[in-house]
């Protein structure tokens, strides 16, 4: 073969390994450095963004990660939930989404702004959504991860299709296995990722049911460590107003650990949904093996966060790269 021929051979192989990877793309398959060329810079610039969030407010840690997640059980991991809308009538105007603290949205909103002024209209709300849960994951002392990007913004934002898409705090372990499995996680990916708990906060209505009205034979709920039970009566009396709210971890709120999984062996889940997790003897197990490993919790947690990453994902002209990530482009 020829210099030339050979040259020749090498500029079209070339070629199609470049088609190649953008049919990757195209089939919504989202990937590690998606940005390397049009934004080498981005996940600099989001954790920037989220350590300076995070320096006036612990808020941000559990804000940005529920975000995420409620964003991702609604027709995917697309930004809708950050639409507003000036009827109502958007997915963060469902009732199941308006305990979404607001520190979440601004951390987007500002992470979004940063990129922007460095790359503008490349990079999706729902990417940079994507990279600062994992950067408040880290700033709290939990696993850090590599993020797959190529998200694009979705198109539809409705409150009517919330219902019925997220874990209720009453949920028994085939309820809560059920809907994960909806968004192709497993039961050990659940289990896994109910390990958020161990930040954030809950308001008293949410489990006030198990403080004073748990069933006809028993006031309280029998699986609640007393002394906790009396402690969370004392936060939450009858008839409190019902935006005070309490720490998801009574022990370390404010780190990122494996503490979550042995206040659910103490006793201590602070919603029915977490300590079923210990009460069901089939996830037992695997609630044991976290509370003693913290090494194995954040393999599965860092795992699971991945896999969560990639539901309902839009690519090409299935979504768009939003300006503003709380409206829809004109």
């Amino acid at each position: 073969m020829s210099r030339k021929k050979e040259m020749e051979a090498w500029k079209w192989l070339y070629l199609l390994v470049v088609l190649m990877m953008m049919m990757r793309r195209g089939e919504g398959q989202l990937i590690e450095n998606f940005y390397s060329s049009s934004c080498p810079n981005v996940e600099a610039i989001v954790q920037q963004t989220v350590s300076t969030k995070f320096s006036q407010t612990f808020t941000t840690i559990p804000a940005t990660l529920r975000l995420f997640f409620h964003d991702c059980f609604v027709t995917g991991c697309d930004a809708s939930v950050m639409i507003s809308s000036p009827n109502g009538d958007a997915e963060k105007d469902a009732s199941d989404n308006l305990s979404l603290a607001g520190d979440g949205f601004d951390t987007v909103i500002k992470a979004k702004a940063a990129v922007e002024a460095t790359c503008p209209g490349v990079v999706s709300c729902a990417d940079i959504m994507a990279i600062a849960a994992r950067d408040v994951v880290v700033l709290a002392g939990g696993p850090s991860f590599s993020v797959e990007l190529g998200r694009r913004d979705g198109l539809v934002s409705q409150a009517s299709l919330v219902a019925g898409n997220l874990p209720e705090p009453t949920f028994n372990l085939n309820q809560l296995t059920s809907i994960f499995a909806k968004n192709n996680l497993s039961q050990f990916d659940m289990i896994a990722l109910s390990g958020a708990h161990t930040v954030g906060f809950s308001h008293c209505s949410r489990f006030a049911n198990r403080l004073y009205s748990f069933s006809s034979s028993s006031t309280v709920d029998p699986s609640l460590n007393s002394n906790y039970a009396q402690q969370l009566m004392s936060a939450c009396p009858q008839n409190v107003d019902p935006s005070i709210a309490v720490d998801l971890d009574p022990v370390t709120p404010q780190t990122f650990d494996n503490v979550y999984y042995q206040n659910l062996v103490a006793g201590k889940g602070l919603l029915s949904s977490d300590e079923v997790l210990f009460s069901d003897p089939t996830s037992q197990p695997t609630v044991n093996d976290f509370a003693k490993n913290p090494g194995d919790f954040n393999g599965a947690f860092a795992t699971a966060m991945r896999k969560l990453g990639r539901v309902g994902v839009k690519i090409g002209n299935q979504g768009q790269i939003r300006r503003d990530c709380s409206a829809f482009n004109s």
